[in-house]
């Protein structure tokens, strides 16, 4: 919990408020002053019901209502000394000489006992997760640690745990992978980074295996449309990566990691503040040999040499203002294919590598205002390079995109106000294959986008939230003819929050969605674009949707220690308008399906604690049916049913858990069935420490370690080693078991 501040108004009118005791007039007779007090979260401007206000010496005092608002009269002549209590922070005290019209802030720090409540920023409204109307799943630093022992390379591992998402791989040779929600395309998911979009477009095929997790705070997972606040692309949902930030107290972590495939991954984060300045710095080096656990002759994970580097920068000038710019680089060489060819570079062999650079820039400004105010002005420019070399093909682009956004949030009694103006840009060239030295754009984007959003506490029973998008997006195609007319989009969503008793809430949300057109689509993606014909993509090509979700929760306290908690979620999602690859002779063309997909399914959430022992199982059910150019049955490669099984039990000096991933049957796209399976994981981690704090541990993580993998089920290549013909239907690990272990040290 962060902090709060105490925001004090003096006037000499009765302004409604719970009384604390003793402020009557019959008790104080010459009262003449009346303090009026609102009490909020320092950063979110959250009400915080229940927090005290004592005059020191006397009875005078008041409690602040379900809205953070209280009165409390004062005696004619000061100094008054107050105390300020509230539940999960340090009593504070101040003393005022007399009564003036500035406001007072007081920052309540958080006690060690604390208990941590979560507060989301996806939604922007500054709410706890409880206190959301819109259902969000919060990956925690607990939680985040924890699956950092397992994969500390990158984020594909915490988003293929999560019930409703699968991360699909693309490649067999070079590992590539994006991530599906609800049975969705990983275009209709926007990856965020502290709510900048940074890992779109041409980089989407490798953003899970570029983004490290170890200076993450928490993963905020949004399903459904969220097309208010993000616009094109938020469809089936979004990923939001919310980074750390300094505090006063020094944060120096390393963590080094060896696996049993041929791996090494070392990381550094150091993070800092005083009273003006601050500064994270995030550096990772990942290392993988070529690895062939089948022994093909084909690797099975690509030779990988990475670098990470994310400095960013915090500037306070005031309590109520905050700064922070940083950058992203990273530079990656990824090479797969036939493993004597990598090894030596002198046998001939098919290879298949991905070198690629990102720079990413990230601006952000918040100004809080004393009227429960808080303007945001944010940007992020982003230049990704990729080529992807084969033997006798090449496809070599650059992506260059912004996004800027100035938003105003404001904060009233019953509601929340955010309105804003964002601009996206998105320009790709290809390199001329004719000439190396020269590029020429295959299209240009610009997204002009308005929102605004409101959220109502109707009752105590009740919180709505709605929202009100309009878009106008420009899409021009330097390879194709016809109109490059900006088309109107119109985007409608609301929640509804239902507190039906102490231990019972529903949410119900739907809206609508559209995908701007692109030509980086896991079917373009598989064949690295080869024979794409890229001037087919057009700006009448924009998909729309249409989305509804419905979830129940139920959380209780069995005893001491001991919740339980279990979440029900329905959904539905309509696409309309699909943007399909299809053959045409000997290229393929992207045109527009006539029908719709449809995802519909739940998925059930149950999580328990029993002391130091945390269980948790998640299901999913997932029927997308396609129903467009005469197809008909599911879209292949989703498992109907999914099952996630973990338990982790935690000491002072201990951290042990197990799990158990289940996938079911899914459809090749020829139409046959793959077989279900399951993988098993466990991972141990013994800490130590000096005195009160935590200096490091060592830990060993056995992943899938009953060895399944697709190559059992069938061969991944045949042909010849120059002309390999390679699985392209790809739905069970292809690694096997990995055994990994290290140490983390915190100096």
């Amino acid at each position: 919990m962060k902090n709060v501040i105490l925001f004090l108004f003096f006037s000499h009118t009765v302004w409604g408020g719970t009384a604390f005791r003793g402020t009557t007039s019959q008790n104080l007779p010459f009262l003449q002053d009346t303090l009026r007090v609102s009490v909020r979260h320092a950063l979110t401007k959250q009400s915080i019901p229940g927090a005290t206000i004592l005059l020191v010496g006397t009875s005078i005092g008041a409690a602040t209502d379900t809205a953070g608002f209280t009165q409390m009269h004062l005696p004619p002549v000061g100094p008054y000394r107050l105390r300020i209590s509230a539940v999960g922070f340090e009593s504070a005290h101040h003393t005022l000489i007399t009564p003036g019209n500035d406001t007072l802030q007081i920052l309540l720090e958080p006690s060690e006992e604390a208990l941590d409540e979560i507060t989301v920023s996806s939604t922007r409204s500054g709410r706890s997760v409880a206190d959301e109307p819109t259902r969000i799943e919060v990956i925690d630093a607990e939680e985040l640690d924890e699956k950092a022992n397992m994969q500390p390379a990158n984020i594909a591992v915490i988003l293929r745990e999560s019930p409703g998402i699968q991360v699909q791989q693309t490649s067999v040779t070079s590992a590539n992978a994006t991530f599906r929600i609800q049975g969705l395309d990983g275009r209709y998911t926007q990856l965020l980074q502290d709510g900048l979009p940074l890992y779109s477009g041409f980089s989407s095929g490798l953003s899970l295996m570029q983004v490290p997790p170890l200076n993450l705070k928490q993963v905020e997972l949004v399903k459904g449309c969220q097309s208010t606040l993000y616009g094109s692309g938020a469809i089936a949902g979004l990923v939001n990566l919310v980074t750390k930030e300094p505090t006063r107290e020094r944060d120096l972590s390393f963590l080094i990691n060896g696996t049993s495939a041929l791996g090494l991954d070392l990381n550094a984060y150091y993070a800092q503040r005083n009273e003006k300045v601050g500064l994270t710095f995030y550096a990772t080096r990942n290392l993988q040999r070529v690895y062939d656990v089948n022994n093909d002759q084909f690797s099975d994970l690509p030779q990988t040499a990475r670098t990470t580097i994310q400095p960013k920068f915090f500037w306070y000038p005031s309590p109520t203002t905050t700064v922070s710019a940083g950058v992203i680089w990273v530079n990656e060489h990824r090479t797969g294919g036939y493993v004597p060819t990598i090894r030596s570079e002198t046998s001939t062999g098919y290879t298949e590598a991905n070198d690629s650079r990102r720079l990413a820039t990230q601006f952000r400004l918040e100004k809080r205002f004393s009227n429960d105010a808080v303007l945001t002005i944010k940007n992020s420019y982003s230049r990704f390079r990729r080529a992807i070399i084969l033997p006798d093909y090449s496809f070599d682009g650059l992506q260059q995109s912004s996004f800027s956004e100035v938003s105003y949030f404001k904060h009233q009694k019953k509601a929340d106000w955010i309105a804003g103006l964002n601009l996206w840009t998105d320009t790709f060239w290809k390199e001329d294959p004719a000439n190396s030295s020269s590029s020429f754009v295959i299209y240009r984007q610009n997204i002009v986008g308005m929102f605004l959003q409101n959220t109502l506490t109707l009752s105590e029973q009740f919180s709505l939230e709605t929202g009100l998008r309009a878009d106008a997006v420009t899409t021009r195609v330097s390879l194709a003819t016809g109109s490059s007319r900006p088309k109107l989009f119109l985007l409608p969503r609301f929640s509804l929050l239902y507190r039906a008793a102490d231990h019972w809430t529903s949410r119900l949300g739907g809206g609508l969605g559209y995908k701007a057109p692109t030509i980086f689509t896991e079917d373009a993606e598989r064949l690295s674009f080869r024979n794409v014909n890229l001037g087919s993509i057009n700006g009448d090509q924009t998909e729309s949707s249409m989305g509804l979700n419905w979830d129940i929760n139920y959380r209780t306290e069995l005893g001491d220690k001991t919740t339980l908690s279990i979440n029900q979620l329905f959904f539905y999602t309509q696409l309309n308008r699909l943007t399909v690859l299809t053959p045409e002779g000997a290229r393929y063309t992207f045109r527009t399906a006539n029908g719709h997909l449809s995802t519909r399914g739940f998925e059930t959430n149950v999580r328990l604690v029993y002391h130091d022992i945390h269980g948790f199982l998640g299901y999913s059910f997932i029927d997308t049916q396609r129903q467009y150019d005469n197809l008909t049955g599911m879209i292949p490669l989703t498992a109907k049913h999914r099952l996630y099984f973990t338990t982790l039990y935690e000491t002072d000096r201990l951290k042990t858990g197990f799990e158990a991933f289940y996938s079911g049957t899914q459809q090749r796209t020829n139409g046959t069935t793959t077989p279900a399976y399951w993988t098993l994981g466990y991972m141990i981690e013994r800490k130590w420490s000096f005195g009160q704090h935590t200096k490091g541990s060592i830990f060993i993580n056995f992943e899938n370690f009953l060895d399944v993998r697709q190559s059992r089920f069938e061969p991944l290549v045949s042909g010849t080693v120059t002309q390999p013909i390679f699985v392209t239907d790809i739905y069970a690990p292809t690694d096997g078991r990995i055994i990994n272990g290290g140490i983390k040290l915190k100096l």
